[in-house]
This record gives structure tokens, C-alpha cells and sequence, in this order.
């Protein structure tokens, strides 16, 4: 199974990639999938996941095929073959 990941904004550039695949025999989750492309590109890990969380929803605004996961069901949402996720970075401000 086969999963595209998109890049938006600070996400590209530090990624230096607007897009990725990735296999996912063992992903069956957009959380495993987080943790996949934090394992295939570690220079996304300070910027996609909230360190004291541990979690990347604080920092990153996800869709799976064009829909928010929070209106699915949140990082354990399933995945499914030809998927697309796409991370959306959240600046914060005061």
C-alpha cells in the first residue's frame, strides 16, 4: 500500500521536498505515518511534532484526502492505499 505525503509551506523547505511516498504495509494509521516520515526525513521532527506534546497537531494542520482528521478520527484515523496526506504548518502568534 502506498500512501502520498504533501509538503505546504515551512514544511517544504525544511523537508527540501514537496512530496513524498510512502509504503505502508506496516502503517496502518496517520500517527505511524508521522512517525514514518519523522524516521525518513529527522529534519521535520522539531517543526512537525509539538516536543512537549509529543503529538504534531499543535504545530501542523492534517488532511487526509482534502478532510481534517480531527473530523475523522484524529491520528488513528485508517489508511488506505492511494491516500494523501498533506501537512499544513500553524503559525501561532500573540
Amino acid at each position: 500500500m502506498e500512501v502520498t505525503v504533501k509538503f505546504i509551506g515551512s514544511f517544504r523547505t525544511i523537508s527540501s521536498r514537496s512530496k513524498l511516498t510512502i509504503e505502508c504495509r506496516e502503517i496502518p494509521n496517520v500517527k505511524k505515518a508521522v512517525e514514518k516520515i519523522v524516521e525518513e526525513l529527522p529534519k521535520l521532527k522539531g517543526a512537525l511534532i509539538d516536543a512537549d506534546m509529543q503529538d504534531p497537531r499543535p504545530n501542523t494542520l492534517i488532511l487526509l484526502n482534502g478532510k481534517e482528521i480531527s473530523i475523522l478520527n484524529g491520528l488513528e484515523t485508517l489508511l488506505k492505499n492511494g491516500d494523501e496526506i498533506v501537512f499544513v504548518p500553524v503559525s501561532h502568534g500573540g
